[in-house]
C-alpha cells in the first residue's frame, strides 16, 4: 500500500505540528494523516485532515511516508493534490496548518493553441470556439456547456453534466468560459450562465422568454 511516489510536501514546521498533535493519541506511531478533498470553497477545494490507522486505509489509497509521518490520500483526490505543500500559515490572523495546492476545481480552458480557424457570423463563431475548446476542457471535469442565444455582444450558455450545480459555476464560466469567447471573438463583451443549477431543468433564461 506504500506509494512510489510522492504526491504532497510537508514542510518542517508542519510535520512538527502534525507529530504533535499525533502524540496526544495512545496509539500515536501507528497512526497516520488522512488528507481528503471535501468540496469546493471559494475558488479553491476545501479539505479535512483527521488521525486513522494506517492498516485500515482502502486497498487502493495512496499512502506516503514523511519521516515518521505516513499521509494517507483517497485515490479519488490523488491528482487534485499533487504539488500540493503542507506549511504552517504567516498569517497571524489565520494561524496554523495551511495547503498550498497548486490545482483548482476548476478546469484550464484557455491555452496557447489558437489554430483553430473562425468561420462564419459571430453566432457561428461562439458555437465553434464552445465545440473545439471549451467543451473538451470542461469534459474531463464531467461538464459541458450548450449555446441557448447570442445577442448583439452578449452570449447565453447552458451549462450541463458536472457543471450543473456545481460550487466552480462561476468561477468556471467567468475566468474560463467567458475569457475563452471574448479572446477570439471581440466582439462579445459578456457570456451569461442561464442554467437552473438548483433544479436542473428549466433555464430561468428559456422561462423569462416565455
Amino acid at each position: 500500500m506504500a506509494a512510489m511516489d510522492t504526491v504532497i510536501t510537508v514542510e518542517p514546521k508542519a510535520m512538527g505540528k502534525l507529530l504533535n498533535i499525533r502524540s496526544a493519541q495512545p496509539d500515536a506511531l501507528d497512526l497516520g494523516i488522512v488528507l481528503t478533498i471535501t468540496g469546493v470553497d471559494g475558488a479553491a477545494f476545501a479539505y479535512e485532515m483527521a488521525l486513522m490507522l494506517v492498516e485500515d486505509a482502502a486497498p487502493d489509497d495512496h499512502v506516503e511516508v514523511h519521516g515518521e509521518l505516513p499521509v494517507i490520500i483517497p485515490k479519488s483526490d490523488v491528482e487534485h493534490l499533487r504539488g500540493s505543500v503542507m506549511t504552517m500559515s504567516r498569517d497571524l490572523l489565520s494561524p496554523g496548518l495551511q495547503l498550498q495546492n497548486p490545482n483548482s476545481p476548476s478546469p484550464e480552458i484557455l491555452g496557447p493553441d489558437t489554430s483553430v480557424e473562425l468561420t462564419g457570423e459571430v453566432a457561428d463563431q461562439v458555437v465553434q470556439v464552445v465545440n473545439t475548446m471549451i467543451n473538451p476542457a470542461i469534459a474531463s471535469h464531467g461538464g459541458q456547456a450548450e449555446v441557448v442565444a447570442v445577442e448583439e455582444s452578449t452570449v447565453y450558455v447552458r451549462l450541463g453534466g458536472g457543471c450543473q450545480g456545481c460550487g466552480m459555476a462561476s468561477v468556471t464560466l467567468s475566468q474560463g468560459i467567458e475569457a475563452t469567447i471574448r479572446q477570439h471573438i471581440p466582439a462579445i463583451q459578456k457570456v451569461v450562465d442561464v442554467t437552473d443549477h438548483a433544479s436542473g431543468d428549466n433555464p430561468y433564461y428559456e422561462q423569462a422568454k416565455k
